[in-house]
Order: C-alpha cells, then structure tokens, then sequence
C-alpha cells in the first residue's frame, strides 16, 4: 500500500511503525509542517495498561519508551494550611517527555524504512493523489478534517475553567494535586515529574478567578511570578516555564467530537479525531491506541474501506467511553467548592471517583459512605 501520514505526532508515527514494521513493502511518508525537534508542551503521562499494549505491538519502541520515562507509584495531595495527602493504592503513572516520546518514535520509524518529511505542511490534497490511505493525523485543528467539515461534523465543546501547560525544574517525587485558597477562589495545579530534571505542572482554576488575580491581562513574566508565589510551598523555590511559546497562554479545554470518523480513503486518528479533558490523561494513549486499532484492522482485511468502518466503529466505542469519564473529571474540577472543605481523606476518595457519575448527584458525605459501593457493584453488573 502506499499510505500518507499527515502530522507526525503520536498517532501518524506510530502507525507507520506498525505497518512498516508488519510489512517492509508498504510505501508510506509521514508529513509534518514543524522543524524536525521542534514540539510544543512538557510531558505527557501514561499508565501501565498502555505499555502493556506497547511491547504487544512493538517490543523495540515500547523499550526505548519504557527506558525514557519516570514512574511514581504513590499521588499526593496538598491543601495549603491544612494536609498534605499521601495516597497509595492507585494505578501506577509515568510521565515522558513529549519531545522524547516523539524523538523515539521518529527514530524507529526511520529506522523501518518510513520517510519523514518535516516543515512540509499538506495545503493542497491533490499532493496525495495516489495514495491508497491518508492518515489525518494534523491534530485539533486538523486542515484535513476542516476541509471536509461537512461530511465529519466536528463538534467541540469547551469546558468552563481556564488553564495554562507549564513545565518546573521541581522535580515531583509523585503525582500531586496542590489546590491553593485566594480572595478570588480557588486555582490548583496538577504536577507530575516526566525527567530526571523537569516535571509538567497544569494550572486551572475558575475564570473568575484568573480575572480577579489579574491573569487575563499579565505579561508572562508577570503571571509566572504570580504563580511562583501562589505554589511556593509545593514549587521549593523552583521556576515555573512557559516554554517560550506565545508566554503562559491561558485557554478553555475544548472537547472535540466527529460524526463520521473517514471519508473514502481518508480517517481520522488522535486529536484530529477526539480530544479528553487532560485532567484523566488519556491523551496519548487513545491517540496510540487509534495507530493501533487502524493497524490491526488493515492487517486483518487490506480492503481500505472495510477496515476503515471497522476502526471506526471500534474505536468511536472506545473514545466515548474515555470522553464521558473525563467529562465527569472536567465536571468536578468546575465544582471544587462543593468538595473543597470536606476532611482531606474524604476529599482525597472523591478526587479519586471524580470520573463516577454519581459524585456530582450524591451528598458528597453520603458517596464517601455509600456512593463508593454502588459504583463497585455496578461495574461488577456490567462486566457479568
């Protein structure tokens, strides 16, 4: 087959690596319009079931991803004058570095025979003529998927708080969740170390908020100098970085949506195909586990539009489920005050079930008796 790949984020990349690596005879060319090195955000986060799946699919990357990353077994939370929360028990996390984690997927693509053509960004389609699969892998903003808006449909929805991807040289010892009072309400951040040397920290609070403190209209050193201050006890004297990408941008999450997830001999996959709330981090994972699927599918029935209808039926079934809970976990995050003065050990458990539907309609004392086990039961139903 003669595949196009345009973007070469997680998703483009890892499913040139899967069929390239399933069949060496495939013609297949990753498109991307940035400079080879050249990526946005800090690290990303993963959990061990997706690892799993890696070193199923391809032993060699998921080494090289496995080798790069940094693991903590232990979540934290802080509440300033009141606790600080150490919670085991919950799944294992690891953070990479998103430049890392695309640098060792261009190197095994490269290394299977993949062509990669950076700062070549796909303005006119005719430039794909031929090909037998277009992969739109262009993100959010795919131009692929915009151009053809009236047969996929995207939908986005944009989620109330506002929030701003940094990166700190505190280096956090887990995951931690540090919510901070001010006279405006409340903002929190969301911390987790991805090197030996650097950890991403998420900043969220309520709009009302970020206008009180003055956020809205600070220059970037201004608001990283705020929010030093805000998250001292946690940052231990450390910086906060924006990464020098248009400052701290502060921006409202936006949940895309597709009605139709291919159109001929084109499909979409990660973020040109679905986004979640970054609060479950699951990001990257759907977005290799779409490489993954649409992979399988074509190694199962080479006939394109068979195994497109089948990816999108699997697929589409999966996201949603990830997008509902993620859409409860936005939910809480928005209703922090209907949580925030319960003890720190009740508050930590609802933190942990924030992607239960019941959390938002159950007392908040009664879940934290009840709710827990009703939910238990119920996935028990469903699985039988």
């Amino acid at each position: 087959m003669k595949i196009s790949c345009v973007g070469g984020g997680p998703a483009g990349l890892y499913f040139s690596i899967l069929m390239k690596g399933a069949d060496p005879s495939h013609d297949i060319t990753v498109y991307e319009r940035n400079p080879a090195g050249s990526t946005y955000g800090w690290g990303v986060t993963y959990w061990a079931e997706l690892l799993d799946a890696l070193y199923d699919s391809d032993p060699e990357s998921a080494c090289a991803i496995r080798d790069a990353s940094v693991r903590w077994e232990t979540w934290g939370m802080h509440l300033q004058d009141r606790a600080v929360v150490t919670v085991e028990g919950w799944d294992d996390g690891f953070g990479i570095g998103r430049h890392e984690l695309l640098r060792i997927l261009t190197e095994r693509a490269y290394s299977l025979g993949v062509r990669i053509e950076f700062e070549h960004e796909i303005t006119d389609e005719t430039e794909l003529a031929g090909s037998d699969l277009v992969v739109a892998g262009d993100g959010v903003n795919s131009v692929l998927r915009e151009r053809h808006a009236g047969h996929f449909r995207p939908r986005f929805a944009a989620g109330r708080n506002v929030y701003t991807w940094l990166g700190t040289t505190k280096v956090f010892e887990s995951f931690l969740f540090a919510f901070v009072p001010t006279e405006h309400g409340w903002i929190w951040c969301y911390g987790y170390p991805f090197s030996t040397t650097h950890s991403t920290c998420v900043v969220e609070c309520p709009p009302e908020t970020w206008r009180g403190l003055g956020l809205h209209e600070m220059n970037d050193a201004d608001c990283l100098g705020l929010l030093e201050k805000l998250f001292a006890d946690v940052l231990d004297g450390h910086p906060l970085m924006s990464g020098g990408q248009g400052g701290a941008r502060w921006v409202h999450f936006r949940t895309l949506t597709n009605r139709a997830w291919y159109r001929d001999n084109m499909v979409l996959a990660g973020d040109a195909a679905h986004t979640t709330h970054y609060s479950i981090g699951a990001g990257t994972a759907l977005a290799l586990a779409d490489a993954a699927c649409l992979a399988g599918a074509l190694m199962e029935d080479p006939r394109v539009p068979v195994s497109l209808r089948r990816y999108a039926r699997t697929r589409r079934s999966a996201v949603r489920v990830s997008q509902k809970a993620a859409r409860y976990s936005a939910r809480w995050y928005e209703n922090l005050p209907r949580y925030i003065d319960l003890p720190p050990r009740q508050l930590v458990m609802l933190l942990g079930q924030r992607h239960s539907p019941l959390v938002a309609h159950l007392p908040p004392h009664l879940y934290c008796r009840v709710g827990r086990l009703i939910d238990t039961l119920a996935s028990l139903g469903r699985r039988g």
